[in-house]
């Protein structure tokens, strides 16, 4: 008699806090296509009742899913959860969560600064959980890959930093000082979808339509997370102190575009940085280093968790380093879900092979 064993797919539950946001509705747009997440539930706290399909037409015939109030005990049953909320949501419930066997990752910014001065500073409020805090695992899937495999809180990346460190990272992590790091300058450009979907003026079609303008420059929410970042890359504390980040709004609604300009070292300007790159990336699925002198666009990603990088020496000693990604997938919900791969041992592209959307 011949015994043939069908090998079960490992399905986990999902819990999402903060489903009604941009965020939360493209965590949840790449969470039902993947093979091995159920997603279970769904909060809300203004539409508990109300069928996800309803508020988002786009899921219709995908999901019989409804909004429900926070309960800590439904998602104390989830194997994950995800938390698309405004900062300071995910660090009051955790501690509570990770006890019982729950994993975290964080969309907002609770998990991702570990210098909590810089934290209470830029985000206005003090740190509820500093232990928990400590032993979180900072998101950035290519840079972190083994810590994340074995974290139980995850703190996703910014949209921008996320542009930022992986346009550097080559360049930091080489054996040689490739680049004067006191001299970075980073010029970046945002779909109006980073900012969020609650209504505010500033975001009202006639404030940003036919319109174009930098804001932040005096200062950022995401510059001391690079600057936290790029310390951990390179391995050098104090050599960011004067990295220069300006950040500008595009009238699109998904994209980000970073322009990365550096000051290459007599090293940096004898190395082949093209080959640097593309080596550093070669294994990378969601990395895509283009030939040198390409223009990575926006529209190319668009939907996808793919971020494209470009290579220009305008002079021999200055390299410019465009990055492209969309701000709601690579930098948002397509990291997290490529997160949650690595923790329970998924292919890391589960959920993720969509193509960008173009035209």
């Amino acid at each position: 008699m011949v015994h043939i064993s069908f090998e079960v797919e490992h399905v986990i539950s999902v819990g999402i806090v903060g489903g009604t946001g941009y965020t939360g509705v493209e965590l949840l747009r790449l969470l039902l296509r993947h093979p091995q997440a159920q997603v279970r539930v769904l909060t809300s706290r203004t539409e508990a009742g109300k069928r996800v399909a309803d508020m988002f037409p786009s899921l219709r015939g995908h999901t019989d899913l409804e909004f429900s109030d926070l309960s800590l005990d439904l998602l104390k049953q989830c194997d994950v959860v995800f938390f698309a909320t405004p900062h300071g949501v995910a660090m009051q419930h955790a501690e509570e969560l990770i006890a019982a066997g729950t994993k975290v990752i964080d969309l907002a910014a609770d998990f991702r600064l570990q210098n909590l001065e810089q934290f209470e500073k830029w985000y206005g409020m003090q740190h509820s959980c500093p232990t928990v805090l400590k032993d979180s695992v900072y998101g950035l899937t290519e840079l972190n890959r083994e810590k994340i495999k074995n974290a139980k809180v995850i703190g996703n990346p910014g949209c921008y930093p996320t542009t930022v460190q992986l346009g550097l990272a080559p360049l930091l992590k080489a054996q040689n000082q490739l680049i004067n790091t006191k001299s970075i300058i980073v010029d970046a450009k945002s779909g109006v979808s980073g900012a969020g979907r609650k209504a505010s003026l500033g975001m009202i079609y006639s404030e940003n339509a036919d319109n174009f303008k930098a804001y932040g420059v005096a200062g950022h929410r995401h510059h001391p997370e690079i600057v936290e970042a790029l310390e951990n890359i390179s391995g050098q504390q104090g050599q960011f102190d004067q990295f220069i980040f300006v950040p500008h709004l595009v009238p699109m609604i998904r994209g980000m575009l970073s322009t990365i300009y550096v000051d290459l070292t007599e090293q940096g300007q004898q190395t082949d940085l093209q080959e640097l790159y593309q080596s550093f990336y070669q294994h990378e699925r969601f990395v895509d280093v283009m030939p040198a002198n390409s223009s990575p666009e926006t529209r190319s990603v668009r939907g996808a968790n793919e971020l494209r990088i470009a290579l220009y020496r305008p002079q021999p000693n200055k390299l410019i380093i465009l990055v492209a990604q969309d701000n709601l997938v690579k930098g948002a919900a397509g990291q997290a879900v490529q997160n949650m791969n690595l923790m329970f041992g998924f292919d890391e592209a589960a959920g993720l092979n969509g193509i960008g959307l173009l035209p």
